[in-house]
């Protein structure tokens, strides 16, 4: 059984100023500028971006197009995300840090706004974090709704009671599963094929807590609740059952720990999936 998880920690550098709402936003203003000449996102772009007045009233937009059904439109749910986002304005926070962490960690992305309108990771992500706020102010169904559309719509499924952290990587996304009571800490880097789950029927506080700064590479399963420690990195296809000490590599079926890393690493931001690596 694992103590309490604190999502925040030192070994995670803490985001700097470029990284507001509002300087988050005028880049990806000027992205959209500059793509304006692409003819075949012209429109998107001046539906999503240039349309809007703020990162708030983008997303809304955004995410409704994507998971909008014929039974719940489009302008329905642009409105109930937009409500959701003005009364919690710390998700806005957290949206502006993921989408940073996002170009920053992955040399595909040329520029903020291609993970920003294409990369499913980014976006169920911030589905979750408006299914989360709707969790907790007793919507039960309206969470669950939008848990469905993420899971079908972007393949990943993520139970809207669990906490997530600021400044989280989610590559790829598809096949990714968090249960309820999952913590997952700030800046932590999670691959495609990720299993965050309990290991049975019980009820109770029964799945991982991710400390900050943690590394879950390609197909690392975790599974009941223990507490993988800050800034530590679980290997490519690894089952953990038994608690991750911080600042380590665990790798194997079941994991054990193979390298011990230096303080000072934060194995989420290197994104290296090298076992042998951070000494």
């Amino acid at each position: 059984m694992t103590t309490e998880l604190s999502i925040a920690n030192p070994c995670v550098p803490q985001t700097e100023d470029d990284s507001s709402v509002r300087a988050v936003w005028d880049r990806l203003s000027a992205d959209a500028r500059s793509s304006r000449d692409e003819p075949l996102i012209a429109g998107l772009v001046l539906d999503l971006i240039d349309g809007c007045d703020d990162l708030g009233e983008s997303l809304a937009r955004l995410a409704a197009s994507r998971i909008a059904t014929p039974e719940i439109g489009r302008h329905v749910l642009e409105k109930e995300i937009r409500a959701v986002l003005t009364a919690n304005p710390r998700v806005l926070d957290a949206v502006a840090d993921d989408l940073v962490v996002s170009y920053e960690r992955n040399p595909a992305y040329p520029n903020y706004l291609v993970p920003y309108l294409f990369a499913k990771g980014f976006l169920g992500l911030q589905m979750h974090r408006v299914a989360h706020e709707m969790w907790k102010a007793g919507r039960v169904m309206a969470a669950s709704f939008l848990q469905s559309r993420n899971s079908e719509v972007f393949a990943m499924d993520i139970h809207p009671a669990a906490r997530v952290g600021s400044g989280i990587l989610v590559d790829h996304a598809t096949g990714i599963v968090v249960g309820e009571t999952c913590v997952i800490g700030d800046g932590v880097s999670i691959l495609q094929g990720v299993t965050l789950g309990g290991t049975g029927n019980e009820d109770g506080d029964r799945h991982p807590k991710i400390g900050a700064g943690v590394l879950l590479s390609a197909g690392a399963i975790v599974l009941g609740n223990v507490r993988v420690g800050d800034c530590s990195r679980v290997a490519a296809g690894s089952v953990v059952l038994d608690e991750v000490p911080p600042h380590t590599t665990v790798a194997g079926v079941p994991a054990k720990v193979v390298r011990r890393h230096a303080d000072s690493l934060v194995p989420a931001e290197r994104m290296d999936q090298e076992i042998n690596s951070g000494s």
